[in-house]
């Protein structure tokens, strides 16, 4: 889209038109006043007209997302950038994320044009970026480059990638990894959405194409050519490798760090040696044309943003944190790193022939030379009401004023169109801005990011926004995270590590020792060994050879401490196991006839869409996922139905469950039927209220909140108007359900955090819902074994999440130092977010919050306990929350479930007096979105540590990564997860035999309700035959790999699972070796002998022995024997032994592999005619 037009008119005006040919002069120095609406607009006519490249400086890094998000619907993508600053201080001991360097190395290639496209003609910077040193000659590191058809040799492939730090791993899942298995190499590269895997043909690079992390599949999408930046600032050259060398005897408190940089490997937090390192550093002004034009938005907030990271850059460095590990000072000179002054800055800009121009809402003193007043005027914003609003409209197009009108969407634009309409005012959705006319009546509406108004009286033009109506501005953060794409089964590697406790269905609680490879006559198989209690009191363990196609049998064991293990057959297994089942088919049944009841109520049949509802979801900001749209599209389908819906969306925070809740709610008003949202706190009601009161602005809903922040004659209007049907919508507490609350026509109950309201909620509820239509969301992720066993008795749609590029969070356990939580405060305040600190005693929190004060006087810092007055701990939170405090001095009270994006620091003062799951549950707080999280784990220095809180902060500080596969939270979450929804009492049975097993009893106990299946267990599976049938390690080398798909093929349950397995070796590690085809017909044959009512085929000296046999009609007996002459049928032992097929010739040896598989198949089909006949 062009807006040639609006460039033109704002160039016209006289005052703009004189800063322009100040530009083009080169003045040195301008300070412009302008209203913070006008300077998109202003800073891209700049931009258009005077030829000059722009550097615009803002004081946060939000604030630079923003605007670089407006300029980019104005300049277009290219012509806009943005140039991140690192998430971490200049000396920390921690690497900047990966995406944020490449993110920075793309913005350097482009301005020096070191890329196909064009220059930028904008860059946008906060002002960390531009006082902090980089390497110099950073734009020069060459990325690798991949194009389909061209030759690369893997070994150089893979030389280069780790040249470019990337890591090699075996299973690719977070960015600045790659993995090579065969002729595939699968690369995360910082800048993509998605991991790429590229198939080579020889060294030739055949296909590229996309696949996602979280199953590891390969999508449709295919490229030509992918750019694999590189993923670290401080490449690791000879040069870097001499010098650290040189540098390990002078500094032993680096050592370790140097040592590695020395032999060529990248290390967490090199990059804090950067000065020690390398030649020369640069700052980005350096690396801009030196006809550059810096304007700094609001110079007041870029100053003292300035001065707080030089300060506390500088207090971070006199910490000396780089020696703090080992006690010393750090000796080591690393102030060239360190942020610049900004009137060093300044005065280096000016000195190169850069422009330094200001622009700031004040206006500038008239008597200084190079001050400029521009005439523009910001708009009020009229915060939904549409009649005020209009009414400006009119009055400024009777004015005669130029009036055009920016949206963000087509259905916003349609709806504008529609509103003016309805008030007498003509207007015309323009797609272009190429010109805007002279004096017109008719309003001009056009699509823009600009989401505020301004205008410009001298030249009689007014840019009104829909931003103004709506008044809620949109985070440029959150649009900027793509939602995930659709996605099915997540792949969790099946990590073990010895001494792991595991379920085997058959005996119970044992212990993992290692997996072993056997060669028994011939064939290669793996096991897993299993140890088990023993058998003989001082005799060692007893172990347990599990073949991998038992795999399906065994769980990792979840619930509960440490459990003991059974023995080897023992009763105790069996009657733990017995009683656990009684009790789940108690709950079936109870779960079998909710639903049944359900479905014999009718409802109310919504309408299908009307072209309202269109016109709403296409105003949506942000691209729905494949995951949202079908789980919309549920939505609606049970709403049009007669049967009451009654379903459940499971998402996690942040995924869009939101927007779902608006669709639907919005569906149910337009059949004239009234909404009750739910929501556990006083906090998430507001949020919500803010929410539906966005998306419905222009649309004639009232929506209406009840909760404690609401006055008394507040609620009693809208209990009246839900009485009287004035309110459509209704967003509160718990009080929504009581008596009170009467509704005229209530149609759609949404119940949000469902897993968070009690009992007796629930069954006020379960009244309320007979003949409703309920849709419940929770950000409970639900295992999918749960989800498969619950999938029964309610609708449930899964906005399954990948797994973000979520950080671990550090953790620092030690005593408490004044400086270094004074340090920790500013370092968050320095990247803009906010602090927990706990102190866990009511009596002197006030004295603590005291002190914090006096430390850092600069924080906003505010006391938060259970022992407040409700409506003052909501405030709180709600302050917290909307980002006016800075530290939050609290009591655990933040351990159950606030949610808070730009909390990233947590301080424990007395973490020595805290049980383990409980710091777990603190640290969970933080580190939750795209920033890194800090713990700081602190006990009195002069009080001594008991030795039980010194293994509980020695356990987290090593436990600090995101943890084995799911970590210890997830495995927490699974537990509460199963208890929330199927009640409390169950705890116990979970604890007696496991979680895993536990759910997959319920999932069986359902299905035999239903009819789908008998009550009998599944017995298990024996089959072994000389055939070699295994994953070779040449071909699927890590072990936890190679036990994902072993698991996988264990559990398949028809011929289509094993096409899909097949589908998926081949797509992850290319063509199957001969050893795992076998491998593939070895399942397919255990299949055949499920279906036929087998559970063992094993060799017995020259027998092969098939059983059990009884239920074997005689014909089939006979039939048999004729077959396979020689066949010995036992009934007492219920075996059938048939003789083992040999070669033809001499010597004649008994058949082996694929052959023997193909013939035991045939005798199987024997077996199997025979089921049939017995069950006509």
């Amino acid at each position: 889209m062009s807006f040639r037009g609006l460039f033109q008119s704002l160039a016209a005006d006289r005052s703009v038109a004189e800063a322009i040919s100040d530009a083009k002069a080169a003045v040195s120095a301008v300070e412009l006043d302008s209203p913070a609406a006008g300077r998109p607009a202003l800073i891209a006519t700049l931009a258009e007209t005077t030829g000059r490249p722009l550097l615009v400086v803002t004081s946060t890094f939000r604030e630079a997302e923003q605007l670089t998000a407006v300029l980019q619907s104005l300049l277009g993508e290219t012509a806009a950038v943005y140039y991140p600053a690192w998430e971490t201080l200049p000396h920390e001991r921690l690497s900047p994320r990966s995406d944020t360097v490449g993110r920075r190395l793309a913005v350097l290639r482009a301005i020096t044009g070191k890329d196909d496209q064009p220059k930028p003609k904008v860059v946008i910077a906060p002002v960390r970026s531009m006082l902090q040193p980089q390497v110099a000659g950073l734009a020069d590191l060459r990325p690798v480059r991949l194009t389909t058809g061209d030759d690369y040799e893997m070994g150089d492939l893979a030389a280069d990638l780790v040249a470019a730090a990337y890591q090699r791993v075996d299973l690719v899942e977070r960015r600045g990894e790659f993995a090579m298995r065969g002729g595939i190499v699968d690369i995360f590269p910082p800048t993509e959405e998605h991991p790429v895997r590229i198939d080579f043909f020889g060294d030739q690079i055949d296909s590229i194409t996309y696949f996602h992390v979280a199953d590891q599949r390969s999508t449709d999408e295919s490229v030509g050519r992918i750019i694999a930046a590189p993923c670290r600032e401080l490449l690791i050259t000879e040069k870097v490798q001499q010098r650290a060398a040189d540098l390990i005897g002078s500094h032993p408190e680096l050592a370790e760090m140097l040592e590695k940089i020395a032999e060529g490997q990248a290390t967490e937090g090199m990059e804090a040696l950067i000065p020690a390192l390398v030649d020369r550093l640069e700052l980005l002004i350096d690396v801009l044309p030196s006809s550059t034009l810096i304007l700094v938005n609001d110079p007041e907030l870029v100053r003292t943003r300035a001065e707080d990271l030089v300060r506390t850059s500088q207090e971070f460095l006199h910490a000396g944190w780089a020696a703090a590990a080992s006690g010393g000072r750090a000796p080591i000179d690393l102030g060239a790193s360190a942020y610049q002054q900004l009137a060093d800055v300044r005065a280096h800009a000016l000195e190169r022939g850069q422009g330094w121009w200001s622009l700031s809402p004040f206006v500038p003193d008239p008597d200084a030379e190079t001050g400029e007043h521009l005439n523009l005027v910001d708009i009020p914003s009229w915060h939904g009401d549409v009649q005020a609003f209009t009414a400006q409209i009119k009055q400024d197009v009777a004015d005669g004023w130029r009036v055009l009108l920016s949206v963000e969407g087509p259905g916003q634009a349609s709806r504008m169109a529609e509103v003016l309409r309805d008030n007498d005012i003509a207007s015309g959705i323009v797609e272009d801005l190429d010109e805007v006319p002279e004096q017109s009546p008719v309003v001009h509406i056009f699509r823009s990011g600009m989401r505020k108004g301004w205008r410009a009286p001298r030249i009689g033009l007014v840019v009104h926004a829909a931003g103004d109506i709506t008044g809620a501005i949109t985070t440029a953060e959150r649009a900027a995270r793509k939602m995930p794409a659709k996605r099915r089964n997540q792949i969790v590697p099946l990590e073990l590590k010895p001494g792991d406790p595991l379920v085997h269905q058959q005996h119970g609680v044992g212990r993992y020792v290692e997996m072993v490879t056997r060669t028994v006559a011939g064939a290669t198989r793996e096991y897993l060994v299993v140890e088990y209690a023993p058998s003989k009191r001082g005799q060692p363990g007893d172990r347990l050879y599990v073949p991998m196609d038992q795999l399906d049998e065994i769980s990792r064991y979840v619930g509960g401490e440490t459990p003991q293990l059974d023995k080897m057959g023992g009763a105790d297994w069996k009657h733990r196991k017995s009683r656990a089942r009684r009790a789940v088919h108690e709950i079936a049944s109870g779960l079998i006839k909710l639903y049944a009841a359900r479905q014999a109520t009718k409802g109310h049949a919504f309408g299908p869409d009307t072209p309202w509802q269109r016109e709403l979801e296409d105003s949506f900001s942000f691209t729905e996922t494949p995951d949202q749209l079908s789980c919309i599209n549920d939505v609606k389908h049970d709403m049009e139905q007669i049967i009451p819906m009654d379903r459940l969306v499971c998402g996690d925070v942040g995924y869009g469950k939101t927007e779902i809740a608006v669709r639907a709610a919005f569906k149910a008003v337009q059949d004239g039927k009234q909404v009750a949202i739910l929501v556990p706190t006083t906090l998430l009601v507001q949020q919500h209220a803010q929410t539906f009161a966005d998306r419905y602005a222009g649309f004639p809903i009232t929506v209406a909140s009840l909760s404690r922040f609401q006055s008394a004659s507040e609620t009693r209007k809208t209990i009246e108007g839900l009485a009287s049907g004035r309110v459509d919508v209704v967003i509160g507490t718990h009080r929504l359900i009581s008596d009170s609350v009467k509704f005229k026509d209530l149609g759609l109950v949404i119940i949000d955090e469902e897993q968070r309201f009690g009992v007796e909620h629930k069954e006020a509820l379960k009244q309320m819902r007979v003949n409703v239509d309920v849709l419940s969301m929770s950000a409970t992720p639900i295992p999918r074994t749960l989800e498969m066993a619950v999938t029964g008795i309610r609708e449930m749609s899964t906005i399954a999440t990948p797994p973000e590029e979520r950080h671990p969070v550090l953790t620092f356990a030690g005593p408490y130092d004044q400086g270094q939580v004074a340090a920790a405060i500013r370092r968050e305040l320095a990247r803009e977010g906010q602090v927990f600190y706990v102190h866990n005693r009511v009596q002197d929190i006030d004295k603590v919050a005291a002190e914090l004060r006096q430390a850092v006087p600069e924080a906003t810092i505010v006391t938060a306990h259970g022992k407040m007055g409700e409506r003052a701990l909501e405030k709180v939170m709600v302050d917290f929350w909307e980002r006016r405090i800075d530290v939050l001095v609290c009591t655990t009270i933040v351990e159950a479930g606030i949610d808070v994006s730009t909390a990233n620091t947590l301080i424990i003062d007395r973490a020595d007096r805290m049980g383990l799951s409980q710091l777990h549950q603190l640290r969970g707080r933080v580190g939750r979105s795209r920033e890194r999280g800090y713990a700081y784990f602190l006990y009195p220095p002069d009080k001594p540590l008991t030795e039980t809180a010194h293994d509980r902060l020695s356990a987290l500080a090593a436990n600090a990564d995101l943890g084995a596969g799911m970590a210890i939270a997830m495995k927490d979450l699974e537990i509460r997860g199963a208890g929330n929804l199927l009640g409390d009492e169950q705890s116990g049975h979970i604890a007696d035999v496991g979680f895993d097993l536990y759910i997959r009893m319920v999932g069986e106990a359902i299905a035999e309700y239903r009819g789908e299946q008998t009550g009998d267990e599944e017995a298990e599976m024996r089959i072994e035959l000389p055939v070699d049938a295994h994953l070779p390690t040449d071909y699927v080398e890590s072990e936890r790999l190679r036990l994902e798909m072993y698991r996988r093929l264990a559990e398949v349950r028809s011929e289509d699972d094993i096409a899909q397995v097949r589908a998926e070796l081949l797509d992850r590690y290319g063509p199957l070796p001969e050893p795992t085809e076998a491998l593939l017909d070895v399942a397919r044959f255990r299949l055949a002998c499920r279906e036929a009512g087998l559970t063992e085929v094993m060799t017995q000296g020259n027998y092969i022995r098939f059983a059990p046999v009884a239920d074997l009609p005689e014909s089939r007996q006979l039939r048999l024997q004729r077959v396979h002459p020689g066949t010995l049928i036992k009934a007492q032992t219920n075996v059938a032994l048939v003789p083992r097929p040999r070669t033809r010739g001499v010597p004649s040896v008994a058949v082996e592999g694929a052959e023997l598989l193909k013939w035991a198949a045939g005798v199987v089909s024997i077996f199997g005619a025979s089921k049939a006949v017995v069950g006509q």
